[in-house]
């Protein structure tokens, strides 16, 4: 029994000594752990009179291209400088001198951040700084240097509107940057700052699970970008107009080529700019259109089979009542008998209104509709507008009658581009976008061929003896519309006899690479008001720029008709500005040749040909005729030509 005793005790002491043992184990266990948590979590659990500061941020954010790979928005090294006031033993002399080294932050500005305060506390972000001005920094106590890879601009406005902007955060607020942030973002960095035993801040980075950063490419030309936004800001000073805007849309697949408004805004500095200069009007506010949407009428006449290019009607001297309303020509014409064809090239409001009373609405909303007004185009921006489009359905007449010519709806830039897309492409829809094409075309076949032939032949005589005529491009097919429509006084409610929103829309017939342009100038007050008169022209600025990028400029088609026959003549007469181009066993002339044609010129000669430049060849060494190099290289340069 005794014996029993003894073993009960031995086992309950060994219980004891196992439980303290295990009890201690658990506690190195748990000290290792909350250890390895604290250094895994960037010591977020330390205590609160030690912890100072946490923040994400992005190190890698992707970079933003055009079509060709010509950069946008790229990654640049810059800097934060922060204090921790605690640290600073003199904070008025350390002022002083951390606003020597930055330069540009004062003394004041330093001093104020720091007087009162004893936490944490920014003194300048995302700045610049030097090797030297880095290790200065450092050496005064208190003060901090934190690297970081902001976002840098290389173009500077160059499609500001579209690519948008970072904030300090290096987070998207506005265009691209925001549509993308998540895939632009990259990995998110986690940075800590604590307190060491000695008050001093210890940093801690940690990279969190998040995902790659995903470039993005653009459909977006640098080139016609520039030729595009130097032609508007013009505009904008000549015309002294509120804003101005632009677009280019390739017809086959969509893509937005260029597009921008004046005035735009530098992204590398936005806080420099106006808000409405930031954000891409063409986009986001929409207008009444104008006469630019009387063909779509047309369209639903030929479509119902209710009129013909050759329909008559009487456009009552310029003067027409509908009730106690009156409507009159823009442009003070008093017209008689006109065709359907006629209404269109003179841009008649009466006659567009007779063909509407005939048509009837429901024809009329349910054309309107199939051509995206009302809808939003999907372009891959943020706040983008779908435009006013009601459809009530008991019509007035008078409401009939404005809607037929372009008011009382509100359509945006990129509808309007979208909305004529079919003339210039053979009938078909497509969705227009703003990333490069990666094959896949959206597009659905949306009215006959007939009917696109007959409304382009009205569109060809609107540009060569209607109202676009300053839009004419020599030796192409071009098709367009003038639009000038008035603007809604605010105040006095009707519609303002002083200001307009003028405008043209067009595109070159058979032609390889079909593209559409249209143009706006809203409220212009000085050197014109219509949009034949301010419009037009830029349009044809444009459209003859991107002709000649895509080699179609008629001249240069000419001038080498028949390539093939050079190696079977001695001396060839091909024209270009009534000059030869070939003589035996001499140096061509390449003046006024485009780079394709320069090219193929010299391969049929065996020579070779270096070029600089972009446009019409202007200079060449050695010069035409003389004698051919013995290496046979020639060098030329291309200029862009300037047009009256």
């Amino acid at each position: 029994m005794i014996e029993e005793n003894k073993n009960e005790k031995l086992k309950l002491k060994a219980y004891v000594v196992f439980f303290f043992v295990c009890l201690g184990f658990l506690g190195v266990l748990l000290r290792v752990g909350y250890l390895q948590f604290i250094i895994k979590d960037d010591l977020v659990s330390y205590s609160e009179k030690q912890f100072i500061r946490k923040t994400k941020v992005y190190p890698n954010r992707g970079q933003i291209f055009d079509r060709s790979g010509n950069p946008l928005a790229i990654n640049q090294r810059k800097f934060n400088v922060f204090a921790m006031p605690k640290e600073i033993e003199d904070r008025k002399k350390d002022a002083k001198v951390i606003s020597k080294i930055l330069s540009n932050v004062s003394n004041f500005s330093v001093y104020e951040s720091i007087k009162d305060r004893d936490k944490f506390t920014w003194i300048k972000r995302n700045i610049d700084l030097s090797k030297t001005q880095i290790e200065q920094i450092k050496e005064i106590p208190g003060f901090y240097v934190e690297a970081f890879n902001g976002r840098f601009y290389p173009n500077n406005e160059l499609a500001s509107q579209i690519i948008g902007f970072v904030n300090v955060d290096n987070v998207g607020l506005n265009g691209i940057e925001k549509k993308f942030q998540k895939s632009l973002k990259g990995k998110e960095k986690e940075i800590s700052y604590v307190r060491d035993a000695k008050g001093r801040a210890i940093k801690f980075e940690n990279l969190t699970q998040s995902r790659e950063p995903k470039d993005i490419h653009l459909s977006i030309d640098k080139e016609i970008q520039t030729l595009l936004e130097e032609e508007l800001k013009k505009a904008f000073k000549k015309h002294d107009a509120d804003v101005v805007g632009a677009g280019v849309l390739n017809a086959l697949t969509g893509e937005v080529l260029a597009m921008s408004n004046y005035p735009n805004f530098n992204p590398n500095s936005p806080g420099k700019s106006k808000p409405e200069h930031r954000k891409l009007s063409f986009l986001t506010d929409p207008f009444e259109p104008g006469s630019i949407i009387k063909p779509l009428t047309v369209v639903a006449g030929l479509t119902n089979d209710v009129i013909n290019p050759n329909s008559i009607f009487y456009c009552e001297n310029g003067k027409m009542e509908i009730g106690k309303y009156t409507i009159k020509e823009s442009d003070g014409h008093n017209f008689k008998w006109l065709s359907v064809t006629d209404i269109i090239s003179e841009s008649s409001n009466i006659g567009t209104s007779k063909m509407a009373f005939e048509i009837g609405a429901d024809n009329i909303l349910n054309t309107f509709k199939t051509f995206g007004i009302g809808e939003k185009t999907n372009l891959e921006l943020p706040t983008e507008s779908r435009g006013i489009f009601e459809t009530p359905e008991r019509m007035k007449k008078i409401r009939l009658s404005n809607l037929s010519f372009g008011h009382g709806l509100a359509t945006s830039g990129i509808q309007i581009l979208n909305m004529f897309a079919p003339f210039a492409n053979g009938g078909y829809k497509i969705r227009p976008t703003i990333l490069k094409n990666d094959g896949a075309i959206q597009k659905s076949p949306l009215i006959n061929k007939q009917i696109i032939t007959q409304v382009n032949e009205m569109l060809l005589k609107a540009v060569n003896s209607g109202t676009g005529k300053n839009a004419k491009i020599n030796g192409f097919k071009i098709a367009g519309k003038t639009g000038t429509a008035q603007k809604l006084n605010k105040k006095e409610g009707g519609y303002s006899t002083e200001e307009y929103v003028s405008s043209f829309v067009g595109f070159p017939l058979e032609v390889n690479s079909p593209f559409v342009v249209y143009v706006y100038l809203d409220n212009p007050r000085k050197n014109g008001r219509y949009g034949g008169e301010v419009a037009a022209p830029i349009f044809k600025k444009i459209t003859e720029y991107v002709l000649l990028k895509n080699n179609e400029f008629s001249q240069i088609k000419d001038t080498l008709a028949d390539i093939g026959k050079l190696e079977e003549q001695d001396e060839i007469s091909i024209i270009s500005s009534s000059i030869k181009r070939l003589k035996s066993n001499k140096t061509p002339n390449f003046i006024g040749l485009d780079r394709k044609s320069a090219i193929s010129l010299a391969e049929k000669q065996n020579l070779k040909i270096k070029l600089n430049g972009f446009g019409i060849i202007e200079n060449q060494i050695p010069k035409a005729f003389s004698k051919i190099p013995n290496d046979k290289t020639i060098k030329v340069v291309l200029k862009q030509p300037s047009y009256d």
